[in-house]
């Protein structure tokens, strides 16, 4: 049980706290900022800082700790994404710059593979939209080839966008190394969308020193609060997508798009300590206590008739270890979603998600508090004995 006063800054307004076993996901908040990013975003408030000159420190301090040319801290993955994308149609040039969002004389196609738009399902390509460009798919939703992305390149297209998933690749999607190859001997950019890919550590950072130019971070996922996230990639790159941020439209006062994009000071430096911590800390203790914390609820759950509970083997990115839960609603008389709305019913509510194409129930312990676990477990047990 929680305690009487749990959550209680919340009941005041009225709102309803929950539990969150779900995961990592911006709808619930996103992130519980670790100690040291608290600390760090706390001493931010001693003073006031010039942001441009902040925004640059901070970067190649980043940089350096992740092994990429440069850095920059964004509002979250997507405003990266965002903000690439109008440096790569606008450059260094002030007067596009303010163009933006209309392209008018600007490339402004961003080629996407079919296959990766229909397997993200979250439609998270849409960031890049909102700089103005266009989305043109190529290959087909079975398979993408290397004579697809040549037939697809116009004279109208900007860059080359990939979306990298490590945990699961995707054998029939075009890989990266050909992306890059292809996209490069063409006079192209390409832009990698890798926002959970934080570990193994030799991932961070990995599609820049392949050879992308760009990858997006979601700095949620390091400990970091959850409005802030990473653009690594080349120093021309990163330059230009500066030219788009907020504290250049108020520095410079070029009016691009990045004004609603903003950033301070205190997440600036949450976010370098989140980097420091993780790119320094006890990974084999962390995925230990993650898998202690599954095994918990995994083992009350195994001999709950009609419940069938298989636990992830996941260690890479940002969300590892974890279950799925089936029910056989001929023994237990109420089908997967109908567990989901009980539990978010109950006292506290605990939030899981049944996706759309899904038939079960994933749980994470990323969103989790300590001790959750043992709550998360005995209510779903009990909806059954």
């Amino acid at each position: 049980m929680v305690s009487a006063d749990w959550a209680s800054i919340y009941k005041e307004l009225g709102a309803n706290p929950i539990i969150n076993a779900t995961g990592s996901v911006t709808l619930l908040g996103g992130s519980t900022p670790v100690p040291e990013v608290v600390e760090a975003m706390a001493m931010a408030n001693q003073a006031y800082v010039p942001l441009m000159e902040l925004e640059e420190k901070a970067g190649k301090f980043i940089a350096d700790i992740v092994n990429v040319p440069a850095a920059y801290i964004t509002s979250g993955a997507g405003s990266a994404l965002t903000l690439a994308t109008a440096a790569i149609m606008a450059g260094d040039d002030d007067d596009k710059i303010e163009q933006l969002p209309d392209t008018t004389g600007m490339k402004n196609e961003i080629l996407i593979q079919n296959r990766q738009r229909y397997m993200m399902h979250y439609w998270y390509d849409r960031c890049l939209e909102l700089a103005g460009a266009k989305l043109v798919d190529f290959g087909s939703e079975d398979r993408t080839t290397a004579q697809d992305l040549e037939n697809a390149i116009g004279p109208n297209t900007a860059a080359v966008h990939y979306y990298a998933v490590e945990q699961s690749p995707d054998s029939h999607a075009l890989s990266l190394e050909e992306t890059i190859e292809i996209a490069h001997g063409k006079g192209l950019p390409v832009t990698v969308d890798a926002a959970g890919q934080i570990y193994p550590l030799e991932n961070f950072g990995k599609y820049v020193r392949m050879g992308a130019d760009f990858q997006c971070i979601a700095a949620k996922y390091l400990g970091a609060s959850q409005s802030v996230g990473l653009a690594l990639g080349t120093e021309e790159m990163i330059y230009k997508l500066g030219l788009q941020a907020f504290a250049s439209y108020e520095g410079r006062r070029v009016r691009g798009i990045g004004r609603p994009h903003k950033v301070d000071r205190q997440e600036m430096m949450g976010c370098v300590a989140a980097v420091k911590r993780w790119m320094t800390m006890n990974h084999e203790e962390r995925l230990a206590n993650v898998e202690t914390r599954t095994q918990t609820i995994v083992t009350r759950l195994l001999t709950v008739p009609g419940v069938r509970v298989e636990m992830l083997d996941n260690i890479i990115g940002h969300q590892p270890f974890g279950f799925n839960l089936w029910v056989d609603e001929a023994v237990t008389g109420m089908n997967i979603r109908q567990v989901a709305d009980k539990l978010k019913a109950g006292d506290p509510p605990i939030w899981t998600r049944v996706r759309d194409w899904e038939d079960f129930i994933t749980i994470h312990m990323f969103g989790l508090n300590e001790n959750e676990e043992h709550i998360v477990g005995d209510r779903i047990a009990a909806l059954f004995e």
